[in-house]
């Protein structure tokens, strides 16, 4: 990528692998799943917030035979890594594990999951990396799968934001002491099959209600886990927000903190105003840029003001999505050549610890 005069290697944040079909998991199943996925007639629980004819749903050349976008680990290292010129790629796999209501079965089919990206990806090049791909349905068992693939290539858990409850809540402290444990952030997605809609007030009628309603479910989750004191019990633990936007934000932050004045007696955990947790504990993905590229460096440099820091922003491209545009040029052009680095690789090198040259 060239923005602004100069080339840098980057980090691509958000790049969507996916599994062509269920019998690709077949391997690293038990075989009693594997009978039970037979005998029912289960195809897969590819993530449906995204319709496969839709623009958004995959670039030009991303879809390979009759696989979805994402599956064939050869096109995404030509487009992302080699074409693209990331010098690592973190694939998150929204493979739709919380739609199973049946702990058991969701618990095994992440771990496969986990296995077969292991398999398939990790060991196909040395510049992906993975996150960890959790059932938040028994959170003991998604802090045991934390603990037993730490390190190596995976570098996040992965939660939906749509999970059967909010974020914040205690019943998922474990997951949240095994990140902070092994030194992982936590990235939290929009949708990926979850028991709750992105909209707050129920499930809309049309595909452009749920996309449009995506940073909702990511504030709602966030206020969660600020005010049900995640960071307090957990203060060496990060979060991502994935694929909502960023310019959102210090709105959030500004009523929050006003509000807290008046009501911190009922959170008194949280000791210090909201936004400084927020700042403190809380990255953002920079796709897709809510913002229109013809906005003025004036927009940009209060945006960042307000924002408190451009240390939380992680570049994403949100391979093999399609948001109409690639990197977010109304903010990187506006950026110093040292913040641009930052944002483009070297807060994502910080937080996820990778090492200057893959190997």
């Amino acid at each position: 990528m060239d923005v602004g005069g100069g080339a840098t290697a980057l980090v691509d944040c958000d790049v969507h692998n996916a599994v062509p079909r269920l019998s690709a998991l077949f391997p690293f199943l038990p075989d009693m799943w594997v009978d039970y996925c037979r005998e029912t007639g289960v195809e897969g629980f590819d993530p449906a917030f995204y319709p496969p004819g839709s623009p958004l749903s995959a670039r030009p050349g991303s879809r390979v035979g009759d696989g979805p976008p994402g599956s064939d680990p050869e096109v995404v290292r030509d487009h992302v890594l080699d074409a693209g010129g990331a010098r690592y790629a973190v694939l998150n796999c929204l493979y739709a594990v919380a739609a199973v209501h049946n702990p058991d079965w969701a618990v095994s089919l992440a771990r496969a999951l986990n296995d077969w990206q292991a398999a398939h990806w990790l060991a196909a090049d040395p510049r992906f990396r993975a996150s960890i791909v959790v059932s938040t349905r028994d959170p003991r068992a998604a802090a045991q799968e934390i603990e037993r693939l730490a390190g190596g290539g995976f570098v996040q858990v992965l939660l939906p934001a749509s999970a059967p409850a909010p974020l914040g809540q205690r019943p998922y402290w474990p997951i949240y002491a095994a990140a902070e444990a092994a030194g992982l952030p936590v990235a939290v997605h929009p949708g990926v099959g979850g028991a709750n809609p992105l909209s707050p007030v129920g499930w809309p009628s049309h595909h452009v209600e749920d996309y449009a309603c995506a940073a909702l479910s990511l504030q709602s989750q966030l206020t969660s886990m600020v005010a049900e004191g995640v960071f307090a019990a957990h203060p060496g633990l990060r979060v991502v927000l994935l694929e909502s936007g960023v310019t959102w934000l210090p709105s959030l932050m500004w009523r929050f903190d006003k509000n807290w004045k008046a009501l911190r007696r009922e959170v008194p955990w949280v000791d210090r105003p909201p936004s400084q947790v927020i700042r403190e504990h809380v990255s953002l993905s920079t796709t897709p840029f809510d913002a229109s590229p013809a906005l003025d460096g004036t927009w940009v440099d209060r945006f960042l003001t307000q924002l408190g820091s451009v240390r939380m922003l992680l570049h994403a491209g949100d391979y093999p999505h399609w948001h109409h545009g690639d990197a977010p040029t109304a903010l990187l052009e506006q950026l110093s050549p040292a913040e641009r680095d930052l944002v483009l690789s070297g807060n994502a090198v910080r937080l996820y610890r990778l090492p200057e040259e893959p190997g």
